[in-house]
């Protein structure tokens, strides 16, 4: 008989399997029949251009109005994890891990493009001039700005607080706890999953075809290489590498170092073009954009040409809103796992402003240098690349400065880098996703997802299925706009009942020492305040006072016709849980936690040893801390006596049922 432990099963079969399989039928039909699955695809998009486009205008407004909001509300104090909780990534590593995940690509991308394309293009006025360029910036800082990264940050929030602070899975499905409740786990939440498995590895996949068109353009410029499939065949499977071997390294390592290097070759291109560009200008043109941008953002944001029938808002806004919906739950996914631990003040405060600010620096650079050359330089070689093939626009750009072969170079491996962590992140995701939010998955699970973005890539690109494909994930926004809407309004519903139990809170006075004025009771509580004790002391008490205490407050709940466990585990965190059904329960917990002993030491303590000094000063000494559902309390009840512990245990209860009477 075998009696060797069972492993844990890494994957959700139905999440895992389905998704697999419906790939592969989305494949097949975009490779075997590319002009039916276009033709097909397309007139859904164009039926939700002409009939639903001011949905996707009110939706994009409600979730940038919904970040805002909770930004500088009350509800910004939360934390996306237990009160005590720290962020697990330094700002500037959350930062460059946001913009490579986010937009980096997009902006090498369009960063040129964009901005020509609506100065000899614009929805209303005359092309080429001096009211065309102003206004195409406008557009440009409309498309990139604040609407884009809230729609990845209340993604991201949402996923984060029910994750992080409520202990659900990390993956698109939680978003909908609050409304639907423990049938997240059945077939409603495998739906989810699977909606954003595929729609994350079409979106990554067709971004890759696409994407390489860009980056052998740039190596035919640079090394004359030609341009076709069979290169570009080669070039997605040394991305694929790239990425699978940085997706195979963790997050901690592959993602985050590519992530920072490709932040700071962002930052040296960006200083070259504004050196050697006409620095002033673009100084002064910073701050009009940015102006502009914000005294037209009310009306840009709810403008759907009624009055001036144009296809153009369908082309471009429109066209954007859904890019950035359908790929929400791949890059929200993403920022939820590396933000742990931030309040949401920070987070939302962090997604919308840091980012932004960089982007509009971006494209001011690189738009407004485009077209002052095409304006004042007589460069109209550049806005005629640029409606040829919008992919050879940033090199045909950069022939124009000095040290243009450098200039290129560092383009390109920009390119290359932005694709590889955005493949690798996009993998980190479907990995999750298909694991149940497991983070810690087999090499092999990450390593399969990897693949098999890369050979989609190659499938669509050799049948010529892209275009379809995008199309299709695009159109997949309008779903999704539904669930996003009505998982905002989940997240309300629980930041009310978190924020009220926390006002609840601060308005009951708790005594932490509950030490009585008999003799020897002030002495005894301040020997407590003065002790530095070791784990093994602290073990101890949980033992010998904590877990009897907490035993006799469960035993007496029972004995009312509930349900109350206590629990402690090989680390001696002993917890009592009492479950109050369809409500929230309530959870009370002592665990040891360390910190670094203070400099002061008593007396007897001192030593001449220098080595004793220096070994004395790496010891920990350790708290019996109290932690509730939301986190720990910051209060320390070693030393304590049981009748203080179960006095304290009966405190925080009667806040905890306080608190469900008032959200009733």
């Amino acid at each position: 008989m075998d009696t060797s432990p069972k492993r844990e099963r890494t994957i959700n079969p139905t999440v895992f399997y389905t998704s697999a399989f419906l790939i592969t039928v989305l494949v097949l039909f975009a490779s075997i029949f590319p002009s039916i699955a276009d033709t097909y695809f397309t007139k859904i998009q164009t039926w939700i251009v002409g009939h639903v486009s001011w949905f996707y205008v009110l939706t994009v407004a409600i979730i940038l109005l919904s970040a805002v909001y909770l930004a500088v509300t009350r509800y910004g104090d939360i934390k996306l994890g237990p009160d005590h909780s720290k962020p697990d990534y330094k700002n500037m590593s959350w930062f460059a891990m946001l913009f490579s995940a986010g937009m980096g690509i997009g902006l090498m991308f369009f960063g040129v493009a964009e901005p020509v394309m609506h100065f000899i293009s614009p929805p209303v006025g005359e092309p080429h001039t001096i009211e065309a360029a102003r206004e195409a910036m406008k557009l440009t800082f409309f498309h990139w700005g604040l609407h884009a990264w809230a729609i990845y940050a209340m993604v991201a929030l949402i996923l984060a607080f029910f994750s992080y602070r409520h202990g659900l899975p990390l993956t698109l499905r939680s978003a909908l706890y609050p409304l639907i409740g423990e049938r997240i786990y059945g077939p409603i939440g495998n739906a989810v999953d699977i909606f954003a498995v595929i729609s994350t590895i079409l979106g990554i996949a067709t971004s890759l075809g696409y994407g390489v068109l860009q980056i052998n353009g740039g190596f035919n410029y640079l090394f004359d290489l030609p341009i076709g499939t069979y290169v570009q065949v080669i070039l997605i499977i040394s991305i694929t590498a790239l990425a699978t071997i940085s997706v195979a390294t963790g997050l901690d390592k592959g993602i985050k170092i590519l992530s920072e290097a490709n932040l700071l070759l962002a930052v040296v291109l960006l200083v070259l073009i504004l050196t050697l560009g006409p620095t002033v200008l673009l100084l002064q043109s910073l701050v009009e954009n940015t102006g502009g941008y914000f005294s037209e953002i009310v009306n840009k944001t709810f403008n759907l040409y009624a009055y001036e029938q144009t296809d153009w808002l369908g082309g471009w806004t429109l066209l954007y809103w859904g890019w950035w919906i359908a790929w929400s739950p791949a890059v929200g996914i993403f920022i939820a796992r590396i933000s742990r631990g931030r309040t949401i003040r920070e987070f939302i405060t962090g997604i919308l402003l840091v980012p932004t600010g960089f982007t509009f620096l971006w494209m001011t650079v690189f738009g407004n240098t485009s077209i002052d050359m095409i304006m004042h330089g007589g460069m109209t070689s550049l806005a005629d690349t640029v409606s040829a093939d919008s992919s050879l626009a940033l090199f045909a750009f950069l022939e124009h400065f000095p040290f243009s072969t450098l200039l290129s170079v560092v383009a390109v491996l920009m390119v290359v880098l932005f694709f590889v962590t955005s493949a690798d992140s996009g993998s980190l995701v479907i990995d999750m996703l298909a694991s149940g939010g497991k983070t810690d998955t087999p090499l092999w699970q990450r390593v399969f997802w990897a693949s098999s973005i890369g050979l989609v890539a190659i499938t669509l690109l050799i049948s010529g299925g892209l275009p379809a494909l995008q199309t299709a994930s695009i159109a997949s926004a309008l779903p999704f706009s539904l669930i996003l809407l009505t998982a905002i309004w989940g997240l309300f519903k629980a930041l009310h009942f978190d924020s009220t139990k926390r006002l609840l809170k601060q308005q009951s006075v708790v005594h932490h020492s509950r030490q009585q004025l008999r003799p020897g009771g002030w002495q005894r509580r301040l020997r407590s305040m003065m002790m530095f004790p070791r784990r093994s002391h602290v073990n101890r008490f949980i033992e010998e006072v904590v877990q009897p205490a907490l035993e006799e407050v469960a035993g007496e709940i029972r004995k009312q016709g509930y349900s109350a466990e206590v629990e402690i585990n090989d680390e001696k965190r002993c917890k009592l849980e009492v479950q109050h059904n369809a409500e929230v329960n309530f959870v009370y917990e002592v665990q040891p936690r360390a910190y670094t002993r203070p400099d002061f030491m008593t007396p007897a303590e001192v030593s001449d040893d220098s080595e004793e000094v220096e070994e004395r000063e790496k010891r920990k000494y350790f708290r019996a801390e109290v932690h509730l559902l939301e986190g720990g309390q910051d209060y320390d009840i070693m030393g304590w006596l049981r009748d203080e512990v179960i006095e304290d245990v009966l405190d925080q209860y009667e806040q905890h049922m306080h608190f469900l009477h008032v959200i009733r």
